[in-house]
């Protein structure tokens, strides 16, 4: 029984991981174990043995999941968390406010939740945990995690990935994948947050049984060994079974301790050839379910009613079991015999806990329907008003029914508020069954559809689009179901399609509000499918007739300006983006959500600086809103800008605390992105094996799009991992590999993009090194188009960089000279210095030794300053064949912040400007107590002693 820890048979190796595991928590340590195996194998039993081992020096909390429960969002982690509800005060307020709404304490935050705002809930589960563990080690127990309710897995998960020092221990049992037990809820891929698209990201990374529990440590259960299983059969039959029976039980079983516990008594009450001992008939688990039928059938008629009830009753709430099962004819003394017979147990906290999974889903398989229908029905009339109310009379109607279909729809719309965007596709679907008219059933198609779409569940969007497009003529309601099979299309990475379905679904006469949000995703997914779908969207988004007082009216007229210069074509004048930005936000546009395009348009024309400050100005919104999702998103944009003003360091941990949150948040696009964008550092770093990998990992991160959706398409980091390893070719001094890639880059279908356009000076300077500056020369006069477009001094001075070196010996020195003086006060160290080290080479291939040392040397101290190594490498080769002496590489790093991980550095400028652990915990998303961790690791490697001295070093 539960809380009853048996003895283990045959398990000493499994025992000693977890009680590693206790001892690293013991110690301050957090850490996370995944037990796997079939049913019966002893997952719970060795989680048993964990809470037995932990003993009094830990708190404990646990929960299980629940078949019933698997629509009902966050109903395990309430269950799980409810210990520490009373500590809720201590998080921050974005996190407090999400966990609260979450489980019903609060209304939810306004405005509609997002897959990649469910972050917050895995945050707020995180500093719960961590508190619980404040006073003592926290051991975490959750078992039959293939039955939690998406929403609870994902927060959880989320908060198992972030565990570093808080000292807590989270064991996790899951049942190997098979078939769905009788009742089980449909579940669904985690979904994520907006990808400054429009369009809602896929589902995150889920192993084989579509559980989000990738990367865990895991522990795999197999069957016990002949001698143990032997063991274990003596102590539980006794010494009255026949030899033959014993050895047909033990090779039955195949080592699975609840056959070897169950099959004795079913072979005792129908003899050795019995139906659950016969080989070959039925799988195992058919075969212990047999088992249980035959000892729920001896129980009296009543009991067995009451037994249905608590199996039926998702939270295995006494007193609701109770109340349903006197509509029923059973009271509280028919559950003595159950009890007597060991099938279930009740708690301390009047909750009735069955001795096995399989042994409540054999009550349920066993029940005929009209029992089962029955069964819900009295529940739901047990239940105080509520949703679990409300799901139990759905599972009990079989004919339409327009009150309870309105009461679903509310559901949902709570699911939704809550992030429970699978709960809610679910409710909607089924409030569509029990709607009586026909337009109303498809109106709650469409909305299950959109909802299955914002989980990441695009198959089953894709279904329910179709049925309710079969259904109706509207054209608006086929334009919003387009609108599904884009998003499907596009996170599969069938841009065209995407592009296509949004751009005629624009086009069908709806309102124009309508079809500028359409147009905005038609935009996303046009700039992937080259620059004649980007030009039509906007020539369409340009004409279209918006109302002044729209959120989207600003956004739809600076896009134009913003994107089209850069394509050669006309439009009009482009306002500051600042000044978009307020009237966007007068216009009622939801910050940062809304704007987060505008950060990414901004860089296109080489507003560089314009992007840094909104980009910046947006993360600090969003993260003091807990609009968590848009995050990877800004601060991509963010890293590009960074980079992009040769603040390498910057862009590395900007990109760096992005990608982390692109990967909990399941955003595969920003995982990939980031990805490629981190290579390119590690590229101008001369990190040859870490960008190498970052671009294998920017290939691959994406699972539905490219190749892992059975498509062409490549994965949207594509163009900057091009980009990154042509750096790396180059600094490394293979001119003809980075040729090849970059002119790939430069004219192929993504020459368009931010890194198609900022990479033709290196391209340039590939092809002249390598003899054949030819091959530069279409892509210089599309660069030197856009860089007289965007009016900025620091891309003119490319521009003349690019001249000097195509251009005749004679008009070198005054374009190198001009690119010089233009660089001045442009605030790009990395670029002034390649533009003063070509001309340093360039002087001294003129013999003009004397004057190319102040440019090589000024060359090769910033690159110095910026850990470009491979360019420092090459400017103090050029300084020393001038005859002067170069200053050696330096061993150790430039300085004690180099040293730092990229989080340490984030966890160190942030103490150094005052802010408290808890502070700092809350803007980077951990744990105080990792905060800390962080900091004690950092001190040494800066040579001080606590957080008062940070302030002077930095």
């Amino acid at each position: 029984m539960p809380g009853t820890p048996a003895m283990l048979y045959g398990r000493e190796r499994e025992q000693a991981v977890v009680e590693a595991l206790l001892d690293g928590a013991r110690s301050g340590r957090s850490g996370v174990l995944v037990v796997r195996g079939e049913p019966g194998i002893g997952k719970t039993a060795l989680l048993e043995h964990a809470v037995a081992a932990a003993g009094g020096g830990f708190r404990v909390i646990r929960a299980t999941g629940v078949e019933y429960e698997a629509e009902l969002p966050f109903a395990g982690l309430s269950l799980l968390l409810a210990p520490g509800l009373d500590r809720l005060s201590a998080l921050p307020g974005p996190q407090q406010r999400s966990l609260a709404g979450a489980f019903g304490l609060a209304e939810a935050p306004a405005g509609a939740a997002t897959p990649g705002d469910r972050l917050l809930a895995g945050l707020a589960t995180l500093g719960l945990l961590a508190e619980l563990a404040a006073d003592r080690p926290l051991l975490c127990v959750v078992d039959d995690v293939q039955w939690l309710d998406r929403s609870s897995l994902d927060a959880l998960v989320l908060a198992a990935r972030r565990l570093q020092a808080e000292g807590v221990a989270l064991l996790l049992a899951v049942r190997d994948a098979g078939p769905a037990a009788p009742g089980a809820g449909t579940g669904g891929s985690p979904g994520a947050g907006p990808s400054g698209s429009g369009l809602p990201a896929p589902a995150g990374a889920a192993g084989a049984d579509g559980l989000p529990l990738a990367g865990l440590p895991e522990l795999r259960l197999t069957g016990l060994a002949e001698p143990d299983a032997a063991r274990l059969l003596a102590a539980r039959a006794g010494s009255g079974m026949s030899g033959e029976v014993r050895r047909r039980l033990i090779a039955e079983a195949a080592g699975n301790p609840l056959a070897l516990t169950e099959l004795p008594a079913a072979v005792a009450d129908s003899g050795p050839a019995g139906p659950a001992l016969a080989p070959g008939v039925l799988p195992l688990t058919s075969r212990l379910q047999l088992a249980f039928h035959g000892q729920v059938t001896g129980l009296p008629p009543a009991t067995q009613s009451l037994l249905l009830v608590a199996a039926a009753e998702e939270n295995g709430e006494l007193d609701v079991v109770l109340a349903a099962a006197a509509a029923l004819g059973a009271t509280a003394e028919h559950l003595a015999p159950a009890e007597e017979a060991g099938l279930v147990a009740v708690g301390a906290d009047r909750r009735i806990a069955f001795r096995h999974p399989l042994l409540r889903a054999a009550v349920l398989q066993r029940a005929p329907l009209q029992q089962r229908l029955a069964v819900h029905r009295a529940i739901g009339e047990a239940l105080e008003d509520g949703d679990r109310r409300t799901w139990h009379l759905a599972l009990a109607a079989t004919a339409p029914d327009a009150g309870l279909a309105d009461a679903l729809e509310r559901a949902a719309v709570r699911a939704e508020a809550r992030g429970g965007h699978g709960g809610a596709a679910a409710a909607y679907e089924r409030a569509a069954r029990l709607t009586p008219d026909r337009d109303g059933a498809t109106r709650r198609l469409v909305l299950a559809a959109e909802a299955a779409t914002e989980e990441g569940k695009l198959a089953q969007a894709e279904e329910l689009a179709e049925r309710a497009g079969a259904r109706t003529d509207s054209v608006f309601v086929h334009a919003l179901l387009d609108q599904v099979r884009a998003t499907a299309h596009f996170w599969r990475g069938s841009y065209p399609t995407a592009y296509r379905l949004l751009l005629d679904a624009a086009a069908t006469g709806i309102e124009p509000a309508h079809a500028a949000r359409m147009l905005l995703q038609a935009f996303h997914a046009a700039w992937y499918a080259g620059e004649e779908p980007v030009v039509a969207v906007l020539d369409r988004l340009a004409g279209l007739p918006l109302a002044e007082d729209d959120p989207l009216t600003p956004l739809a007229r600076h896009l134009p300006a913003a994107v089209l210069p850069a394509l050669g074509r006309p439009a009009g004048p482009l306002p500051a983006v600042r000044d978009t930005a307020a009237a966007a936000r007068r216009a009622g546009a939801e910050s940062p959500v809304d704007l987060v395009q505008l950060c990414g348009a901004t860089l296109i024309l080489g507003r560089d600086a314009e992007t840094a400050e909104l980009a910046a100005e947006l993360v600090a919104e969003a993260r003091a809103k807990g609009a968590v999702g848009v995050l990877p998103t800004l601060q991509f944009f963010l890293a590009e800008a960074e980079l992009f003003h040769g603040r390498h360091r910057d862009a590395e941990v900007t990109a760096t605390g992005a990608l982390a949150l692109a990967r909990d948040t399941g955003q595969h696009q920003w995982v990939s992105q980031l990805s490629a964008l981190l290579a390119c550092l590690a590229a101008l770093g001369g990190d040859d094996a870490q960008s190498t990998a970052l671009a294998a990992t920017a290939r691959t991160a994406t699972a539905l799009t490219g190749a892992a959706a059975g498509t062409a398409a490549p994965a949207p980091g594509e163009p900057w991992t091009q980009w990154a390893l042509g750096l790396l070719d180059l600094g490394r001094g293979r001119a003809g590999d980075a040729a090849d890639r970059l002119h790939a880059l430069a004219t192929g279908p993504y020459r368009h993009h931010v890194s198609g356009t900022r990479v033709v000076p290196d391209l340039v300077e590939a092809t002249v090194r390598l003899g054949d500056p030819e091959r530069a020369a279409e892509p210089y006069e599309r660069f030197a188009r856009w860089a007289r477009a965007t009016g900025l001094p620091w891309a003119e001075a490319l521009r003349l960089r690019c001249e000097a070196l195509l251009g005749p010996d004679e008009l070198a020195e005054s374009a190198y000279r001009a690119a010089l003086d233009l660089h001045d006060g442009t605030h790009r160290p990395f670029e002034q210095a390649r533009t003063a080290l070509l001309y340093g080479e360039w002087l001294r291939r003129e013999r003009r030794r004397t004057d190319a040392r102040p440019h090589l040397r000024a060359a090769l101290e910033a690159f110095e300053a910026a850990g470009a190594h491979p360019w420092a490498d090459r400017a103090r080769t050029e300084l020393t064949a001038t005859g002067t002496s170069a200053p050696a590489p330096a061993d150790a790093p430039a300085g004690p912040l180099t040293a730092l991980t990229p989080q340490e550095l984030q966890i160190v400028r942030l103490a150094a400007q005052g802010l408290t652990n808890r502070d700092i915990a809350a803007q980077l998303f951990l744990s105080p107590r990792t905060v800390g961790h962080h900091l004690y690791k950092a001190y040494p490697k800066l040579g001080v002693a606590s957080r008062v001295d940070l302030p002077a070093l930095l």
